[in-house]
């Protein structure tokens, strides 16, 4: 706080304000209680799926940024249900996810440009899920705002299984590229 700002705040706890008329004689006036609509700011309140950014490199050093909202299983069934088969979805939660690189990479064997792109997958129930990247970056509701014809490029990636469950959502810039872990799924999208 600047020394100025301080000195105000000083007087306006104080309660009263001391100045000296046009004949030179002192008064006294009472400052309306302002301090307390001050104080009275609204909580922030957390993100149920809070906002994680992670930066990495990979490949022929090539650095990566991620960023994306991180959700809990809280007990769902994620997927099919929460996540459904065969439909779109932000690979996150709230607005989408995005991957910025300022180089040309190839991922799963295919050239993407150097560039910002939000990052989708198409989950399937058995075999390979779908991996989109779509020069639309930027939406704030994720798959509810997406449109395919903005697609820049589509491969497909091998998800795992693992037995030991993950809590909330990690996206992760490390071999092979980008890989996403929730609950039991492992998804590595190779970036080379």
């Amino acid at each position: 706080m600047k020394k100025s700002n301080a000195w105000i705040m000083a007087v306006l706890m104080a309660g009263s304000l001391t100045f000296y008329g046009c004949g030179g004689e002192k008064k006294t006036e009472e400052v309306e209680d302002t301090v307390t609509e001050m104080e009275e700011i609204a909580p922030v309140k957390e993100r149920a799926s809070p906002l994680r950014t992670v930066q990495g490199t990979v490949g022929d050093n090539v650095t990566l940024n991620v960023q994306y909202g991180a959700p809990s299983v809280k007990g769902r069934v994620l997927w099919g249900d929460l996540v459904p088969y065969n439909e779109v979805w932000r690979t996150g939660a709230n607005e989408a996810t995005f991957v910025e690189f300022d180089t040309d990479i190839l991922v799963e064997g295919s050239v993407l440009p150097a560039g910002k792109y939000s990052l989708f997958t198409i989950p399937k129930q058995s075999g390979k899920w779908t991996v989109i990247f779509n020069s639309d970056w930027d939406l704030e509701h994720g798959h509810f705002q997406y449109k395919e014809e903005n697609d820049v490029l589509r491969v497909e990636s091998t998800p795992t299984w693992v037995e030991e469950s993950q809590e909330q959502l990690s996206i992760a810039v490390e071999s092979p590229g980008i890989v996403v872990k929730w609950e039991k799924l492992v998804l590595p999208i190779v970036i080379g």
